[in-house]
């Protein structure tokens, strides 16, 4: 059964009495067994669950920590047989010292003991009173010591890395985290992928968006997985109140969170996405800088103890996966006032690249290639929010709309009006008398509707535009977007060509977002004669994405539609995003496809229009059009390799500069084949 490098990960809170520990571990069993129901691989709960948190002078009680110690072993035999590992929180006694441990469950046996580090010795938690340091068992340098507990002999250390199957994890507890180096840095540094936290962290106000901060940074930071699990009802006591606070986090991406202040038990669980930290980490390759060796000058950097503890739960990650998988990634999402944001934080930054280019070559215009479509209307956009940023009078850009054989009357009375509603110098150049003397010159039948047809207006157009410039004293802006650059659909030394590239790192799902954005907050009130410029953006928003290389049909309508083409933009720029960030083969494309767009139900309606979707995908549709992704991304490297300049937007980018430098003649055959497997 394929994993797809995923792992089902939950964080438990059960509930607590105080000191009762056959209680806590009857609560506690029941809690395992829905968690091996759900396929569960690892299991994290609080801190002290066994016994509870708040024990105070209780742990000095040698029949508590006895009771604690029988039913760790109890839970060992409960376990046997099941494949979901543990991890619970108790008291150890080790050398006529007390320490707050974690213990390490799965099948039956106790497989490790981890002791908390930073014991707190402030306020309410003065655990000092009772707890000993785990450093105690680092400071000689000696790495890991050995205890007796449960009836096991076990590791007892800090630094333990423990793997399920495929998948490394390591353990810090509570005040660890919040110290200002978490043990979790130096166990992520030294391979795991996962880090769980058994916690007793008590609620007073504004503390729990503080708590989800620390865990965010750090997941982020470390480029892991995070399971926190704190004590909840049961537990609080005399001053304190725990509500029962369990998140999971995958690189700072919040993916779990159970509901706090609940008086009964809870269980929540996410499948975090192994392959997708490796990957990350391999590409951040600050990740392991941390001394001239690449080892962490600490204490921390003592051998660590690796303990397998047997294969992964063979979880159905394609009946259920426990994630949300986002179909349109380089989207904006959140409320409207975060959406705004970005939308402006985007544009911002293609605005101050352009101006920069502008200024620094100190020219007098801009000459844009206006067609009525999305990319040209941004790129036109764009420039004139430079020029207004730099203070020049927008009739310094000249649009030129340049009807060829394709053009229809909706797009080119689009192209005159925003042209004029922006306030921009406008041209008009009809290319068919210079295409038609172009045919002749290499005697091509102007009735064969083939890539020569439509390549040489292509490339007609880009040298009007570059001869304009010349003549302007100014350069032409390039408006080819990131998804025509994946898949190669760009004429070489056509639209593939300019002197500045804005929309370069913006895929067309991105375009299509920010045109409508700007018509409903930039340009919602402004006008174009009796045209509201809101009205012609969102119009051009609903045009048939088309290059209009082909003669329309007899009633003046698009037929030439680069969907049907080479595919749905969304599904590529779907496919883009995760195997130019991640790195996965094309049969996890699919999968992660499938689960995207066949089975989760997408409140998102931005690529619906008023007729609803053109197409419901279903595998087959997905399939088809992803091998077409795969054999394209390789075959047109070479359009890559010689890119003008262009501000990088995101993280994705295909830059032959800097995000991607890929052989122009690397064989697709691999992840071909990796489909044909499927």
């Amino acid at each position: 059964m394929e994993n797809y490098g995923f792992i089902r990960v939950a964080a438990a809170t059960p509930l607590v009495k105080v000191a009762d520990v056959a209680f806590n571990l009857a609560q506690i069993k029941d809690l395992i067994g829905s968690a091996e129901k759900q396929g569960v691989a690892l299991a994290v709960f609080p801190e002290m669950c066994i016994c509870g948190y708040t024990c105070a002078d209780l742990f000095g009680q040698g029949l508590l920590l006895s009771s604690c110690e029988q039913a760790v072993a109890q839970l060992c035999r409960d376990t046997a047989g099941l494949q979901v590992t543990v991890v619970v929180g108790t008291p150890v006694s080790v050398r006529g010292r007390l320490y707050n441990c974690a213990a390490v469950i799965r099948d039956g046996k106790l497989r490790g003991l981890v002791p908390k580090v930073f014991i707190p010795t402030y306020n309410e938690f003065y655990e000092a009173r009772w707890f000993a340091s785990g450093a105690d068992f680092l400071s000689s340098g000696s790495g890991p010591d050995r205890t007796e507990y449960a009836g096991f002999d076990v590791e007892i250390s800090p630094n333990q890395i423990f793997t399920i199957g495929q998948t490394a994890f390591a353990v810090e507890i509570c005040e660890d985290l919040w110290s200002p180096l978490p043990p979790s840095t130096y166990h992520t540094l030294a391979g795991a992928d996962l880090i769980v936290n058994p916690s007793a962290s008590n609620e007073v106000l504004g503390k729990h968006p503080y708590r989800k901060t620390l865990v965010a940074g750090q997941s982020s930071r470390t480029v892991c997985g995070y399971i926190y699990s704190s004590c909840g009802y049961g537990e609080s006591t005399q001053d304190l109140v725990f509500a029962g606070s369990s998140l999971i986090y995958e690189n700072g991406t919040l993916m779990a969170e159970n509901e706090r202040f609940r008086m009964e038990p809870s269980l929540v669980a996410a499948d975090l996405d192994v392959e997708k930290l490796r990957a990350l980490r391999r590409r951040e390759n600050t990740f392991s800088a941390v001394s001239p060796d690449g080892r962490p000058a600490s204490c921390y950097a003592a051998t660590y103890v690796h303990t397998s503890l047997g294969p992964a739960v063979q979880t159905d990650f394609k009946k259920k996966l426990l994630r949300h998988i986002e179909p349109h990634p380089f989207v904006p999402g959140g409320d409207m006032a975060e959406i705004n944001r970005r939308a402006q934080e985007i544009t911002s930054i293609q605005v101050l690249g352009l101006a920069t280019r502008l200024s620094h070559i100190g020219c007098k215009s801009a000459v844009v290639g206006i067609s009525g479509g999305l990319d040209s209307t941004l790129a036109l956009l764009v420039t004139a929010l430079a020029f207004d940023a730099l203070g020049w009078s927008r009739s310094r850009i000249i649009g030129v709309t340049m009807p060829g054989f394709g053009t229809t009357g909706r797009t080119h009375a689009n192209s005159v009006d925003l042209m004029a509603a922006l306030g921009v110098t406008a041209r008009e150049i009809s290319i068919v008398p210079a295409v038609k003397q172009h045919f002749s010159d290499i005697g091509h039948d102007p009735s064969v509707h083939d890539v020569t047809y439509e390549n040489s207006q292509a490339r007609e157009r880009t040298q009007l535009l570059m001869d304009l410039a010349n003549q302007e004293d100014g350069i032409v802006v390039g408006t080819g977007d990131l998804s025509e650059l994946a898949l190669g659909w760009a004429t070489y030394n056509g639209d593939h060509m300019s002197m500045y590239g804005v929309n370069a790192s913006i895929p067309k799902t991105l375009v299509k977002y920010l045109v409508r954005w700007a018509a409903l907050n930039k340009f919602d009130t402004a006008s174009a004669g009796s045209r509201p410029v809101k009205d012609i953006l969102l119009d051009i928003v609903d045009t048939p994405i088309s290059p209009e290389l082909i003669p329309p049909s007899a009633q003046g309508d698009i037929l030439q539609k680069t969907e049907d083409l080479v595919g749905p933009y969304e599904l590529h720029d779907f496919f883009l995003y995760h195997f130019f960030r991640f790195g996965y083969a094309p049969s996890k494309l699919y999968f992660l496809a499938c689960k995207a767009f066949c089975e989760q139900k997408n409140a998102d309606d931005l690529f619906v229009g008023p007729e609803g979707r053109k197409e419901e995908y279903n595998r087959e549709t997905i399939l088809k059009w992803l091998k077409k992704y795969c054999w394209r991304f390789f075959s047109q490297q070479f359009k890559r390799s010689c890119l003008p300049d262009g501000p990088k937007v995101g993280s994705v980018s295909l830059s032959p500069r800097g995000d991607w430098r890929m052989p122009s003649d690397a064989s697709a055959s691999l992840w071909i084949q990796d489909l044909e497997n499927l």
